[in-house]
């Protein structure tokens, strides 16, 4: 079996006959239609892969690293050397390291490439008009920039130091533009703003992050997963129902990867809203798992490498996210907040959370109407969560403790409330307050999906809606929540919540051969308890 691939580099890839998905018809396409481009990815998606696949492409040709791809007897540029500029290797704490990095960086290429004459310079926007003059005429190169918005990332609590990098960025675009000396340029990062000139009136850069046409150059399909990965799933299967991969039928292989799409598809990048992708880093993990494991476990695999992204952490520092929103499949918001996000100080939560990846496009972005957008699938949700959760609880207490991962699965009634009652004394009470039943419904759902419960919140049957459903393989768990600031009324909210379990029938719905809790709870927010005072399990 080929390795999957664990570089983003081609020539590594090829030389160790890794597994490549062949991505180059789009590369062909945005070659020959751009010769500006942008595309903003969450991390870990695959863009400095494409990137170094483009600049393999026009420094070298399709020899001998494109063989068996779709470009290999098609591209027909001329060779041209490439300036590969990745930010994430530049500091983003101190502006003159930065700005000595990213000269240096141009030097290099200069002396490599024997280009002579070019005048030094500690200004990066002034070093790189410098080279473009030193350069002969008609000589072109390829501009490549990784990670463009790095140091802007970095520094959403310094707002000084935010907008000194700001500057120093919109001079250093407003010295490329235009340039002749660039046959093409490509730019990536997780964020577009509008404060940095690059997406400014009269930018000469197209922005494909959400263009129909690409919307699959980055990230996986599902078809590309069955074709270049095909070996691994048959191995899945075998593992699964202890049979030889050769026995394997299209129908197992089919279902495998259904499971697949519920943990890792759903990612949309198209203005229409039709083309979807898996997570490429969360792919390559379950894959890699099963063959050197032996199992099939579906892993929070983009969360555990870079899924909590500094741009994110240092925001949920200085902001509140608005939690029962984000609880909600579909989030709306206007469609200039999500097309032109001014800057990273007062950027539009969802939106950075949409650009970040843990929410996704789930409508069409028409001008003028707002765009919807929600979690893109279980991976995804399980890292949302857990993430709030770091800001919701203190996890450092006995409720998130190991001990605890398996009792609301295999747990008895008094275990599961006195599990609930360890999460609830761990909140941040000045911040997160329990003032209703809503807010306490909210704040358990994120400790349910932070731990990777597959929870159904306000499910519907014919008769209503139950608070949360927590589903495993051998049981169903209930809860009917009520809320309650006095003693006297504890028992009439229990006899409530009871009641509407048995009338309206709650967790019945597609039940199968599993276990069955339904658990009516009453939790009473007064100063002196804040606990779930009272329980039944109303199967009893």
């Amino acid at each position: 079996m080929k390795l999957i691939a664990q570089s983003e580099n081609i020539e590594n890839i090829v030389d160790k006959d890794s597994i490549y998905v062949d991505k180059t018809e789009y590369i062909y396409n945005l070659t020959k239609q751009y010769d500006r481009v942008f595309i903003s990815r969450p991390r870990r998606f695959g863009k400095s892969l494409t990137l170094n696949t483009i600049g393999t492409l026009f420094e070298k040709g399709v020899e001998p690293y494109f063989k068996g791809t779709w470009i290999y007897d098609k591209w027909d540029q001329d060779k041209y050397p490439v300036l590969h500029l990745s930010f994430l290797e530049y500091s983003a704490t101190d502006l003159d390291e930065f700005k000595r990095q990213l000269c240096l960086s141009i030097y290099k290429f200069a002396r490599a490439k024997k280009i002579q004459d070019v005048l030094d310079d500690k200004e990066p926007n002034v070093y790189i008009t410098n080279l473009f003059d030193a350069m002969s005429d008609g000589e072109q190169l390829i501009l490549l920039i990784d990670e463009y918005d790095r140091q802007l990332t970095a520094n959403i609590n310094n707002p000084e130091l935010y907008e000194k990098f700001r500057i120093c960025l919109r001079d250093f675009y407003g010295a490329i533009k235009g340039k002749k000396q660039i046959k093409f340029l490509a730019v990536t990062g997780v964020t577009r703003l509008k404060d940095v000139s690059i997406f400014s009136v009269g930018s000469d850069i197209m922005d494909l992050s959400y263009n129909n046409a690409y919307s699959k150059l980055i990230g996986f399909t599902r078809d590309e997963i069955k074709h270049f990965y095909l070996d691994y799933l048959k191995l899945g299967v075998a593992y699964e129902n202890n049979k030889t991969p050769e026995s394997v039928s299209d129908i197992e292989i089919e279902n495998l990867l259904d499971r697949m799409a519920e943990y890792y598809d759903s990612y949309c990048f198209d203005e229409f809203n039709q083309n979807k992708v898996f997570s490429t880093y969360s792919v390559n993990g379950f894959l890699k798992d099963i063959y050197e494991k032996k199992t099939v476990r579906f892993g929070d695999y983009w969360y555990d490498v870079g899924g909590l992204p500094s741009i994110l952490k240092n925001y949920m520092e200085s902001h509140n996210l608005d939690i029962e929103k984000l609880l909600t499949s579909e989030i709306e918001i206007p469609y200039n907040d999500f097309k032109n996000p001014t800057s990273l100080i007062d950027i539009n939560e969802n939106v950075l959370m949409c650009q970040t990846g843990y929410l996704t496009l789930k409508s069409e972005i028409v001008p003028g109407y707002a765009v919807t957008l929600g979690t893109a699938n279980r991976e995804v949700k399980s890292a949302l969560f857990m993430l709030l959760g770091l800001k919701i609880f203190d996890t450092t207490t006995p409720a998130f403790a190991l001990k605890n991962r398996y009792v609301i699965e295999t747990g008895s009634v008094d275990e599961i409330i006195s599990l609930f009652n360890e999460v609830l004394a761990a909140l941040s009470y000045d911040k997160y307050p329990v003032k209703d039943e809503s807010v306490l419904r909210a704040l358990l759902q994120v400790y349910l999906i932070g731990k990777n419960h597959d929870v159904r919140i306000e499910q519907n049957n014919s008769k209503g809606r139950s608070d949360i459903i927590v589903n495993f393989p051998k049981r169903r768990v209930v809860l009917e929540l009520k809320y309650t600031d006095k003693v006297s009324s504890e028992k009439a909210k229990l006899a409530e919540a009871e009641q509407q379990i048995i009338e309206k029938g709650y967790g019945l719905e597609n039940l199968g051969d599993r276990e069955l809790i339904q658990i009516a709870c009453v939790f009473n927010g007064a100063k002196t308890k804040r606990q779930i005072t009272m329980y039944k399990n109303v199967e009893e």
